[in-house]
């Protein structure tokens, strides 16, 4: 307990805003990998002997070809098509997440008879719970960056406009909402990650509080390692909900995720359903390790920030107690006439 005492802790908005601050500004740096792999993950072959495509019948051979091919066609700006939409994205759903696994986890520990550390199993389950609501409230962002990553040249459109396509398809308003049974499953990903990360902190730096930024950094990229290499295929198979139809279904979109790794399976085999590893792995490597490290200083920053505002508000209150006093001494002679 005494290693706890130099820190205040946060509010589950402040843990929120730390981690969501530190998501945005981890996501933006490497954001043109989120279009390569978004790029590859949609890419499907229509026979073996036949080349892949994309849905604008582009083919990438890999993660370095689909970077050239981009900035070739579209210049640099095209590496960051759709960031708008998924930053807002990336905002909402980690200010939502670490919201509701800062206020979960906090109500499991005070509900203890011996406030100890949450097991692995509650750590995990904890942060499915968090992740589920996260995931209901935010998805259709998800939905729409994930269609402007993957629209033909040509056909580039904005957050807005994008929205209504969706809208507008056979789905109706639902469509915003496509996807949302992998995605509930896939809050798997951001529990086996943050149970990892706990977990990994309370062997490797028991007792530790604050831990250095390199420190972070690597638990971070090695918790979410584990959770991209579990769940790869789900990833893939969300993205292919999401996105435009491949030109082989000549617009059929697809059902549900069972549908969408049935027809990789058959047409590229079961091994496809970990296409796009390189750059996912990469990138949650690189964003799970700024995020955890960014989110470490912001903690701080905020624990300093809400000491400071603590300050300022006991002074007014002091001053305004003051004030009413000194007000109440002077009225005294008046009542007394």
């Amino acid at each position: 307990m005494a290693a706890k005492a130099g820190k205040a802790p946060l509010p589950p908005w402040g843990n929120a805003l730390a981690g969501a601050t530190g998501a945005v500004l981890a996501n933006a740096l490497v954001y043109p990998l989120d279009i390569v792999k978004t790029r590859l993950q949609v890419q499907i072959k229509r026979k073996p002997t036949e080349p892949a495509l994309t849905t604008d019948n582009e083919h990438y051979t890999s993660t370095l070809d689909a970077i050239n091919k981009i900035f070739k066609d579209d210049g640099l700006l095209g590496l960051y098509s759709g960031i708008n939409g998924a930053l807002i994205g990336v905002a909402s759903t980690n200010f939502a997440y670490f919201y509701w696994y800062s206020v979960v986890r906090t109500l499991y520990i005070s509900s203890q008879t011996l406030p100890k550390p949450p097991s692995t199993a509650i750590e995990l389950s904890l942060g499915a719970v968090a992740g589920a609501v996260a995931q209901v409230f935010t998805i259709p962002v998800s939905v729409v960056t994930t269609r402007q990553q993957t629209q033909a040249r040509g056909e580039k459109k904005g957050l807005i406009d994008t929205g209504k396509e969706v809208v507008n398809s056979e789905d109706g308003w639902t469509g915003l909402w496509r996807g949302l049974k992998a995605s509930l499953v896939l809050v798997v990903n951001p529990a086996i990650t943050y149970g990892a990360y706990q977990r990994l902190k309370d062997v490797i730096y028991p007792g530790k509080t604050n831990l250095r930024p390199l420190e972070a950094f690597l638990l971070g990229a090695l918790s979410k390692s584990i959770a991209t290499i579990l769940t790869q295929p789900l990833i893939v198979a969300k993205v292919g909900l999401q996105s435009r139809p491949p030109p082989a279904r000549q617009g059929k979109p697809f059902k549900s995720f069972i549908e969408v790794m049935s027809y990789i399976i058959e047409h590229e085999g079961p091994l496809a359903l970990f296409k796009g590893i390189g750059p996912q792995i990469t990138k949650g490597l690189l964003v799970q390790g700024l995020l955890m490290m960014t989110k470490e200083r912001m903690e701080i920053l905020f624990v300093v920030l809400f000491a400071y505002l603590r300050k300022l508000r006991s002074a007014k209150l002091q001053k305004l107690a003051d004030a009413a006093a000194d007000k109440a001494k002077h009225a005294l002679p008046v009542l007394a006439k």
